[in-house]
């Protein structure tokens, strides 16, 4: 049995893949996930039902997993910001920018190859989508080269 939150055989068996610089998405129910998911982004689908899971839950499990160098969302196009996002903000590790692209920005972040897995819920707040960039894990020096 493993002794971390995150049991899900697929999304660990990507992440165990994916390196720095690599791309994930936790996409709301609304995102279009067979045309904007990337060529080399597997996709799971965890969208039981309208509501579950949301974004934020699986926010939470993925940052006991993977390091973080950065984060994106969609801009609303009036400017304003999703109350979604502001969430995201205190969720995500300090030193952590939360960066806002328009729309095909967005889209076309996500659609590089640098993309490796693209998760599903079943989240209903609009411009919920959250780009996580992989970063580096830091590992003690022991001995100096």
């Amino acid at each position: 049995m493993l002794k971390t939150r995150l049991l899900h055989p697929e999304i660990l068996k990507v992440l165990g893949t994916s390196g720095h610089f690599s791309q994930v998405l936790i996409a709301d129910g609304n995102y279009p996930f067979a045309s904007r998911s990337g060529p080399n982004a597997t996709v799971v689908y965890l969208n039981l039902t309208p509501g579950i899971p949301k974004t934020t839950e699986v926010l939470d499990v993925l940052l006991d997993v993977i390091p973080l160098q950065g984060a994106a969302v969609m801009k609303i196009p009036t400017g304003e910001v999703a109350p979604i996002q502001d969430e995201y903000l205190r969720m995500l590790p300090a030193g952590i920018e939360l960066k806002r692209l328009d729309r095909y920005d967005f889209y076309d972040t996500v659609c590089s190859p640098l993309t490796t897995l693209v998760v599903a819920t079943g989240e209903k707040r609009r411009f919920a989508n959250l780009l996580l960039t992989i970063g580096v894990v830091k590992l003690e020096q022991s001995e100096t080269y």
